[in-house]
């Protein structure tokens, strides 16, 4: 049988770095808001020039660096972004000519932040039947362009960067299992309001631009109550007891929802990797950014026991099991 394994991790996030102290300066807003309610201390922002595309291609560099494989080994595409570059062409299309990937699928997938799980499950998928050898998957976010930077409700949030995986197919399993999800009942809760077909009216207070609308305390409510089905989801498909896991590696929205997933799985926040403190929710680039930082810098090794989980806009919500 055929599976999965990662082979390669890569990631990038912005030089520019926006304190909780520099949106004091600019907003009804203070230091110790922000930390107690979100966790947050700092988030990476775009400059003139950075793009979704640009950051996926740096960190899908170091994802094929890391994996030992070539562009021209890869023969699928797949990246999770709600954020892309054009409308059209996909940014996996643009992506595809600048990483000089021969002419391969290519495919963006819009899940919010659960963006980069949707397209691991994809990845994985196409792997396991056969489809596919080696696969490049990536989330990535200029979520920062969507703010409006008067509402504090969500300006203090969000962050840009994106994170990349090299799957690859293997005797032995490393990706055990993938879970998505999705209920639009709940849309209205986490969304913009606006797009192509229905038109961009009512946009002007934010400059022009679309901005992302959020009902915080609905939102974080559904999130823990989610996380908790699909925590309990994933451990029984694979018959896993919680106590054999050795890392959650979880979407990085907020601190409160980081730890809360954690008490479900009676986890030491010593077994979570967190760095939402330091990137903000950098949306479907979250999950991966953090698991590479917790490959380069030691803390997951191989053979470690690994869940994946996100929550994001639609709802959309998803987890995977990962031997590492």
């Amino acid at each position: 049988m055929i599976y999965s394994r990662i082979a390669g991790t890569g990631s990038h996030l912005p030089a520019k770095i926006v304190t909780n102290h520099d949106l004091e300066k600019i907003m009804d807003t203070n230091d110790q808001w922000i930390r107690e309610r979100t966790g947050i201390h700092e988030r990476r922002v775009v400059s003139d020039g950075e793009t979704t595309l640009s950051m996926s291609a740096e960190a899908g560099r170091k994802a094929l660096e890391a994996a030992g494989v070539a562009p021209e080994e890869i023969d699928l595409l797949v990246v999770g972004t709600t954020t892309p570059d054009l409308i059209f062409p996909s940014t996996a299309c643009l992506l595809q000519k600048e990483l000089g990937l021969r002419d391969i699928g290519a495919m963006d997938v819009n899940a919010a932040c659960s963006g980069f799980l949707y397209a691991l499950s994809v990845a994985d998928k196409f792997i396991r039947c056969g489809d596919s050898r080696k696969v490049l998957v990536i989330g990535a976010e200029t979520l920062t362009k969507l703010l409006n930077w008067n509402k504090r409700e969500t300006a203090v949030l969000f962050g840009d960067g994106a994170g990349a995986v090299v799957l690859e197919a293997s005797e032995e399993a490393g990706v055990l299992s993938t879970h998505i999800h999705a209920d639009g009942a709940y849309a209205d809760l986490l969304t913009t309001h606006v797009g192509v077909s229905r038109g961009f009216d009512g946009i002007e207070e934010n400059e022009g631009r679309p901005e992302i609308v959020m009902r915080g305390n609905e939102v974080f409510k559904v999130a823990v109550r989610t996380l908790g089905r699909i925590v309990k989801e994933t451990l029984g498909a694979n018959n896993l007891d919680k106590s054999e896991l050795d890392w959650l590696i979880p979407h990085q929205a907020n601190y409160r929802i980081i730890t809360a997933t954690a008490r479900m799985l009676d986890m030491s926040m010593d077994q979570v990797v967190v760095t939402v403190d330091r990137h903000g929710n950098t949306s479907a680039a979250s999950v991966p950014l953090a698991l590479d930082e917790a490959v380069r810098d030691g803390r997951v090794k191989r053979g470690d026991m690994l869940l994946l989980e996100a929550f994001g806009g639609g709802f959309t919500w998803g987890s995977a099991l990962i031997r590492y």
